[in-house]
């Protein structure tokens, strides 16, 4: 397969060329760089997606699968109207955030959506789900649904998690901020987590550019307790001190806020 990824020097992206050029695909990075250089065996074409002729390179070839990863409405548009005509499938990793609603544990993907950010840059963090929600009508647009596929992703974790994700808990049973070794958690045994390895959703992802699968896809971990969190961290960590649990109340009152990833 002649695969094109859109970025691939940071970290999700630098996952998926990985893993295509280690199954023997022949692969190449269109990024600037910023991030870093291409993985060994991948090719390299440097280039900043806000530039008009950013894809002057690549629409002169012919690819099997385009993967793109950004979050940047006018990068997307601009990515897909230049590669419609070269490439047979587009896998665009979106996220869970854009659906409207989180309050309903099992919502399929035909949840209802925010609306669309109108602009093509996302300034903020506060528009994400809103701007990755027009990254995906542009790819449906671009490419139809036939030759689409949608990965609304939920909370990775694993190696190379510079937003510290999944590194805190072990961190935090790893030094303990009390002098005996205790590590205060709260106490909501119903609260589910759902973190997906960085590397099971990149070779997901390449194994839907395989397949030229299409459609739009929950992709998220498997549903675990936060008990059973907090315990393989723990265990990860080597603690061995006290855990002290609190209840939700206690901690928002003394402005410990819940955080979704």
């Amino acid at each position: 397969m002649r695969l094109l990824v859109l970025g691939g020097t940071a970290w999700l992206g630098h996952h998926i060329a990985t893993t295509a050029v280690a199954r023997g695909h022949d692969v190449t990075c269109l990024a600037r760089g910023a991030s870093g250089g291409a993985p060994p065996g991948v090719a390299f074409t440097r280039a900043d997606r806000d530039g008009a002729d950013a894809y002057h390179e690549a629409a002169r070839e012919e690819w099997d699968a385009v993967i793109d990863v950004s979050r940047q409405p006018g990068q997307v548009r601009r990515a897909t109207a230049a590669l419609s005509g070269r490439g047979g499938s587009f896998v665009f990793v979106s996220s869970g955030n854009v659906y409207a609603d989180h309050a309903t544990p099992g919502d399929d993907e035909n949840a209802a959506l925010l609306p669309a950010l109108a602009g093509e840059v996302m300034a903020s963090m506060e528009t994400y789900g809103q701007a990755k929600v027009a990254c995906e009508g542009h790819v449906l647009n671009a490419f139809g649904p036939g030759r689409s596929l949608i990965a609304r992703v939920g909370l990775i974790g694993g190696p190379g998690d510079t937003f510290d994700r999944t590194g805190y808990w072990p961190l935090r049973f790893r030094r303990p901020a009390a002098e005996d070794g205790s590590v205060l958690v709260p106490d909501v045994p119903g609260l589910a987590t759902q973190v997906i390895d960085v590397r099971d959703l990149a070779s997901w992802l390449v194994d839907a550019g395989e397949r030229r699968l299409s459609g739009v896809f929950n992709v998220v971990g498997e549903t675990i307790p936060l008990p059973a969190h907090l315990a393989l961290a723990r265990e990860c960590a080597g603690h061995t001190g006290p855990v002290v649990a609190a209840g939700q109340d206690w901690l928002v009152a003394r402005d410990v806020q819940p955080w979704m990833g």
